[in-house]
């Protein structure tokens, strides 16, 4: 396994053409058009600040919330950079988008068996050693690709050269514990709409220990849950199998 991947997102280079959404919604298979919001067809989008625009993604934690928060593994942490998300596993419960910090997760309301959608960091193409394609469809360089580490570097390069261009922060090299999408800034992160008091600990150990505290409440609602899922799958197997013996039974009737 390699270095962990990641995303440089330089705010000063953004001009804001939305090549990175039109090249998501292709990679994703999602409906074209231009979306100004996150949404169950736009796994990025962008929003502006007074000239400046700011991508909005998953962030993939190092160490994610959302997949501490899931009773069924249905979200799962790469070891090259992807949090990843299995929609056969998925009960529905949302747990994930209370835990998310940043508000990612989006729900299919509408579905009769609903699940989330968010960005997967393009994980098949790093799989064939291809960049993201949010990454490679950017005509400025906003968006870069590349091992975290060597981006930590490039970043911390660009405000030692430039201080006047850039705040003194790299968005997400230690928040939350750190996140594979990192951002540098003209101005305070503050100022674009970026929580800025989420801390350095990674959210799951705040909730372990909250969580540590009614050990039995937590393992009784995980069991639930999981007997609701299980219970609802089985309804539905069983509801298809009756509905393919009676096409059986209509056939041998006929014949």
């Amino acid at each position: 396994m390699g270095q962990k991947k990641a995303l440089l997102i330089d705010i000063t280079l953004c001009v804001g053409c939305n090549a990175c959404q039109a090249a998501c919604k292709v990679e994703n298979k999602l409906p074209e058009g231009e979306e100004k919001a996150l949404s169950l067809s736009a796994f990025t989008a962008l929003s502006e600040h007074d000239g400046l625009f700011v991508r909005h993604m998953c962030q993939h934690c190092d160490i994610p919330t959302c997949v501490s928060a899931c009773p069924v593994g249905a979200l799962e942490k790469r070891a090259d950079g992807p949090v990843l998300y299995d929609g056969d596993k998925c009960i529905g419960c949302r747990y994930c988008m209370q835990a998310c910090p940043f508000h990612i997760p989006r729900y299919e309301w509408k579905s009769t068996r609903p699940g989330i959608k968010k960005c997967i960091l393009c994980a098949p193409r790093l799989a064939k050693g291809l960049p993201t394609a949010c990454a490679e469809a950017c005509p400025t360089g906003a968006t870069k690709f590349g091992d975290r580490n060597d981006l930590l570097i490039e970043a911390t390069n660009r405000i030692t050269a430039d201080p006047g261009k850039y705040v003194a922060k790299i968005y997400g090299k230690t928040d939350v514990g750190g996140t594979s999408v990192l951002y540098l800034s003209p101005v305070p992160f503050e100022k674009l709409g970026f929580d800025t008091r989420l801390g350095q600990e990674p959210m799951p150990l705040l909730s372990m220990n909250a969580l540590s505290k009614v050990p039995n409440v937590v393992g009784v609602g995980s069991v639930m849950l999981a007997g609701i899922w299980w219970i609802t799958n089985r309804r539905e197997d069983v509801a298809r199998e009756e509905g393919s013996r009676k096409q059986d039974s209509n056939h041998e009737n006929r014949g």
